[in-house]
Order: C-alpha cells, then structure tokens, then sequence
C-alpha cells in the first residue's frame, strides 16, 4: 500500500492531520469523498436570488461600516444592475474592513436569507476583485470534504487533486476488472473516471442523485468496495478449503444415548443443522459454520450434540461463551447431560482460585476433560489442549477477531486445524449474514420448540410503577417468578437511570412478603451461581439484575419480564431479554417500562418490539435504525469498517457483488489482488477469524 511518498509537498503535520480522519495512504485519500458540493459554476443575478440555497454573485461594495449593537459586526452593501444584499460577518479585522472600499468588486458565495424586507448572507466566503478582473468560472462542482482542525478545505482539495493526478499513472491498480463480465457490459465506468466524477462532478451534474448517493459514480465506487471486502472474506475460505482437519466420523453411540435421554424431542429445524454439522465434520478440512438461531430455538443441544461428535473420535471440543454467567450456564447444562455418559467437562474462567485452575488446566492437557467451557480465559497463555478438534463460540458478535482466532489456533497441531462452529442469538438478516460471513457455510434454527406460548410484550411509563409492581405480586402469588431489569448498578444523575441496588431495596420494601434476589457483574462468581441457583429452585420470586442475564439463562417458571428504562436499550438487546421468559408452559409477558417522553427511535424500537417477537424481523428492523455495525457488533469486534458504502442502504447491491465476486475467483483470479489492493491494501484481512 503506498503511504504518502509519491505525494510531493505534503507536510508531516498534514500527514498528522491526516491520519485523524483515518487518512494514512493515498488510496485513502481517494476515496476520502466529498460530503457535498458548492455550485460556483455559475453568476446569480442578486435580483434571481432563492433565499436559503448556495449562490454566488457579483456586485460593488458599498458602505461596509463597522455597526454596534448587542454584537459588534461589519456590514457590507453589495450591489449588481439588478438589486442589492447585505453581508454581515461578525469575525472581521480592521484589514478586512479597509480592502472594502465603495466601488470595489467583490466575488461572492454564501447562503442568503431573508431579514424582514431584506436578503443577507452571513459570513459568505468571499474575494475582492481586481479593477478589470474577468471571471473565469469553473465547469466543475466544489467539493467540501469533511476535514478536522489544522485542515481547511483549501488544502485538502489540494491534496485530492494531486492523488487523483498520481493515480492517471498507477493504470494497473485502477484496472476495471469487471468490463467482461456477463452482464455488466454498458454499465461499467472506468475507476478514473469514477474517482474524477466524484471529487469534481461536471456543472450539469444531477446534484440531487449526488445528495442522495445515487449518482452512477457513487454506486459503482461503492459497488467495488463491496466486491473487495467479500472477496477478502472468500479468499479467507479458499485458504480453510485447503487447511487440514480431523475427519470426525463414528457410530454415533453417544449421541444416540443423549438422545434418548432427552426430555424432549429435536425440532426439525435443529436435526437438519445437525446433519449438515455431522456432514462438514466428517470432512478433511475445517467446518466453517455458523448457526444462527433466534431466542430459545434450542441452539444449545446443537452445541452439544456438536461436541458429541468430537469426543466419541477420541478429541476434544472447547465452547467458550463471551460472559462468565453464560459460560457457567452452559458448564452447568453440558455437565449435567454428559456426566453420566462419562464424558468429563472442564470449567475455566479468569475468576478461578489458583488450584482450581492448575486442575482445570491439567484436565484440559491430559485430555481428561474431552470438553471444556469457558471464558476468553480459555485462549490465554497456559491454556494447552491434548487434541481440540472442535471449537464452538457462542455470541461470536461479542468478541473480536483476534480472540476468535487465538481459540481455534490453540487447537492447531501438526497444520491439523480443529473444526469452527460459531452461533448466535442475535438474527442477521440473510443477505446481510451471506455478505459480512461469506467464510462461512450458514446454517439457521428458524423454528421454535413446540409449546412456545407467544410473550405479550406492552410498553408502559414509568408513572406506572406502583401498577407494574403489584402486577408483579399477583403473578407470584400465582406460583410464578419474575424479571426486573435495570441499565445501571448504580445511579446516575447524568442517565437518570434507576439503580439495580435501589430497585432492589425499593421492591423489597414495596413487596416484603416476596423474596427478592441481585445480581450484577460485580458480585463474584460464586455469589452470582448462589443467587441464580436460588432463583432457579424458586427460592427467589423476583430476580433485580442487570443485562448480564442477557442471554443464556434459562428458567422455566419465569414468566414475567420488566425492563426498566427500556428507550435506553438496543432493539437486539431488548429481544434478548425478552427472550428469558416464556420457555415454560406458562403464559407469560414483557414490559417496556419508558421514561417519557420517548425519542422517535425509541419510540420506533419498543413498537416494533411490540408488535413482532420474529427476531429476523426485528433483525431487519434493528438495520434500518442502527446500521451493520452495530448489529454485526464490528465496532467492539473491530471487524469491518466501510470507506464509502453503507450496507443498510447498499443491501440491494449484496445479490450482484456476490455474483462479481464468484465470477472473478472463478474465471480471473488475477485480478482479484486488484482489487482488493486498492481498498485494502497490505491490512490485515479482517475476516481472518
């Protein structure tokens, strides 16, 4: 990737400066794109003025004065054949108010305005004329990028156009690689040309298409960037195809007798990704999969079922969960279904005492424990499995890239690579997923085990308390339990968010004839399992926690769900904490308790929380008002950040880059480091994970 030393007179403070807009190479300086546009390609005449619209015009200075009043401001009368205008700068110096003598010309941009029977323009940009001085106007737009302090737009545009002059020269990185491709012919606009357009569009261009992102030049720049971004995460899965693994093939034995064990039956939903699990393991090379799963769809038995498949070939499987609560859950369920199979399941978190660690580790490295749960604990440095063939991470959004990929190389002996399963609770809609995870073979739990009772989801103010709270003992005087959760373990003036710890002292007192529970992250783990413990064997009637029961807890008899300060909340996170009730037989509901008045995107949030309990849909919905980077959680994982396209309103283009994308790998190989070279460059590639 070429940094900045083809560019002559750029400056280390610039280069600096630079770099604060995350500008660190020419390409990025190229596709650095403007924000908007000023129109300087043509003369208003001062009587044609539209008040509130960019212009420029001409006119003679007369009587600039210096005015006092609750401001002090220079005033300048500018006049044409045809009218007149009032310049009002409030930021001046004695200098400025000098070179304004009456009859100069004067060159004028700005936004006018009307002021009573007046128009004005309020510190225009502006240059003083020569006395026979012709205007010379530009055929092209101005661009106004947008620029950080130390970095006026002057010097900026500067730069631009010399990156653009550079690359005229580099023909082969800004080669169209795709002007033979079946069906794209006639749509294909040359890189150049594109880049050119962009930065300095023509002065009949439509600037509407410019504003709305839907200029050809735009939507092919953006095109490109989506096609280097899913050939960088294809060529992450070319590369596994070729990595070695273990065949894990066998009789089936355990699984067999987990399965009649079970209380309860598989949904056809979970045996089909199974099969397609048991198929990709069976292979020599890495399973790379995803299961997506929406809220109580069982993607835990897969999970199992999923390490089964390791320990009966004699290997081991590692599930690492990204909280300590999730993870002793499920060290919880997976013990208590594989014990008495005989099948040991370690336990590692970075809580652990020192001995319990040092035995935990010298499971793990015997191969003793054929399963291990855990932390990211699991991935740190002492960590050493005798032969993991089976790695799972669940809510894989949680952690970041590296941390998915130092797991599965504990498991890396001899070049033989352990099997990737990665699962989520989160939905992403398809198109989305089939883009942002083209590495991996997709699979989705899309139906939920029988008896599910639809949850009855209200949203109702918090004025409403004292109601809210005797519903609450209504429902456990009927045997059932509930959920309150808060934003915050302590107050905050600043959120104005009501406190777990005050809540829980203020239930107390309102309900005392019910036994009220706490938990948040900051009790240890033992006080955390004792509380959950409790809340389980319904020794606790209500449970005040904060989103640390997010996901992953499972108690049947809960049956009521508060969430306090819900506008405060994500839609995605509102779902999953939803999603702790209604996994018995009981009816059960969710309440949305709100501050008012509610935002529009909270209040677009809780309707729609209300209205569906589809997490595909709320999925799609949750794109619209959050975007892909938060529901792909890429700005904690530190994924993929895009220059120029933006998925929740480029999604339509995802069919088509996928066809690009294969047709190139397929039939010119050659020029996929093309493109990938201008919009990556010699980073790392950031699906490698």
């Amino acid at each position: 990737m070429n940094d900045f030393q083809d560019l002559s007179g750029i400056t280390p403070k610039a280069i600096e400066n630079l770099a604060k807009l995350n500008i660190t190479n020419i390409f990025d300086l190229l596709f650095h794109l403007p924000l908007r546009y000023n129109d300087r390609t043509v003369i208003t005449n001062i009587s044609d003025i539209t008040c509130n619209k960019e212009l420029q015009v001409i006119g003679q200075v007369y009587n600039a004065k210096v005015v006092f009043g609750r401001r002090r401001m220079m005033t300048v009368t500018l006049i044409d054949d045809t009218g007149e205008i009032t310049l009002r700068f409030f930021h001046f110096s004695s200098s400025q108010l000098k070179g304004l003598s009456d009859g100069k010309r004067m060159l004028c941009f700005g936004e006018p305005r009307r002021s009573g029977n007046r128009i004005e323009m309020i510190h225009p940009q502006y240059r003083v004329l020569q006395e026979h001085e012709i205007v010379t106007l530009s055929d092209r737009l101005e661009p106004v990028y947008p620029t950080t302090k130390g970095l006026q737009q002057k010097r900026l545009r500067s730069l631009v156009d010399k990156a653009l002059k550079w690359a005229e020269k580099q023909k082969t990185v800004f080669e169209d690689v795709l002007q033979d491709m079946p069906g794209m012919s006639g749509e294909i606009i040359p890189m150049l040309e594109m880049l050119n357009e962009v930065h300095k569009p023509c002065a009949d261009t439509d600037k509407q298409s410019l504003f709305d992102r839907q200029h050809p030049a735009q939507k092919r720049l953006v095109f490109d960037e989506l096609l280097a971004h899913h050939l960088s995460i294809m060529k992450i899965r070319v590369r596994s195809n070729l990595r070695k693994s273990y065949q894990l093939k066998s009789n089936g034995s355990l699984t067999e007798l987990f399965m009649q064990n079970l209380p309860f039956k598989l949904t056809n939903a979970q045996s089909k990704v199974l099969e397609e699990i048991k198929k990709d393991m069976s292979a020599d090379h890495p399973m790379m999969r995803l299961v997506q799963g929406d809220v109580g769809s069982g993607k835990t038995v897969v999970a199992l079922v999923a390490c089964l498949y390791a320990v009966e070939n004699n290997y081991q499987a590692a599930v690492m969960a990204p909280t300590e609560l999730l993870a002793e859950q499920h060290f919880r369920y997976f013990s208590h279904h594989l014990l008495p199979l005989g099948v040991q399941v370690a336990w590692l978190a970075s809580g652990l005492p020192a001995r319990k660690k040092r035995e935990m580790l010298e499971l793990i490295s015997t191969g003793t424990a054929a399963v291990v749960v855990g932390t990211h604990a699991l991935f740190q440095d002492g960590v050493e499995f005798k032969n993991l063939a089976v790695s799972i991470t669940d809510e894989q959004h949680r952690f970041g890239v590296q941390q998915r990929l130092q797991l599965t190389r504990k498991g890396t002996e001899n070049t033989i690579h352990p099997h990737q399963l990665t699962m989520t609770a989160t939905p992403i809609p398809r198109t989305l997923a089939m883009s942002m995870y083209a590495h991996l073979d997709h699979s989705v739990i899309d139906e939920l085990p029988p008896g599910r009772k639809r949850i009855t989801t209200v949203a109702i103010a918090d004025s409403r308390r004292d109601n809210i709270i005797e519903r609450i003992r209504e429902v456990c005087q009927q045997g059932a339990q509930a959920y309150w959760v808060c934003s915050l373990i302590e107050e905050s003036d600043a959120l104005q968010s009501q406190a777990a710890t005050d809540t829980h002292a203020h239930l107390q007192a309102q309900l005392s004839d019910l036994r009220i529970g706490l938990l948040h992250g900051r009790l240890k783990s033992t006080e955390k399992d004792a509380v959950m413990q409790d809340f389980i064997n319904k020794k606790i009637n209500v449970l005040v926690a904060t989103t640390v029961i997010e996901v992953g807890v499972d108690v049947p008899n809960a049956s009521l769900m508060i969430i306090e300060n819900a506008e405060r909340f994500g839609l995605a996170q509102l779902h999953q904490l939803r999603g702790r009730v209604g996994r018995g037989e009981k009816q059960s509901s969710c309440v949305l308790l709100y501050k008012a008045p509610l935002g529009d995107l909270a209040k677009k949030r809780l309707e729609a929380l209300r209205d569906t309990t589809d997490g595909f849909e709320l999925a799609r919905i949750d794109l619209e008002i959050r975007g892909p980077g938060e529901v792909l959680g890429t700005k904690q994982s530190g994924d993929m950040q895009m220059r120029i396209a933006n998925l929740s309103k480029d999604l339509a283009l995802l069919p088509d880059v996928q066809k690009a994308a294969h047709w190139l790998l397929e039939n010119h190989p050659e020029r996929v480091e093309i493109v990938l070279r201008r919009w990556l460059g010699n980073a790392v590639e950031y699906a490698n994970a």
